[in-house]
């Protein structure tokens, strides 16, 4: 049976490709906020995560795209 409505969490709204700039929007798995990155993989059906490479050479899996907001565009 599935948990009541109340524990759910709100899925993202903002969904990214693949090769996608992103920032980390909090901390996660010990990369500092606002650390910038590309998105190398999308997953999942229901609960869509993300694999993303790090500029600072770091990988991480399974990232909810609640943690992750678009990189401001160059100039």
């Amino acid at each position: 049976m599935f948990p009541p409505e109340s524990y759910r969490q709100p899925m993202a709204d903002t969904e990214y490709s693949l090769r996608d700039r992103v920032v980390t929007a909090e901390e996660v798995a010990g990369i500092p906020a606002g650390t910038p990155g590309r998105v190398i993989q999308v997953s999942g059906l229901s609960w869509i995560r993300y694999r993303v490479r790090f500029d600072s050479g770091v990988e991480r899996n399974l990232i909810d795209g609640r943690y992750l907001k678009p990189a401001p565009a160059k100039r």
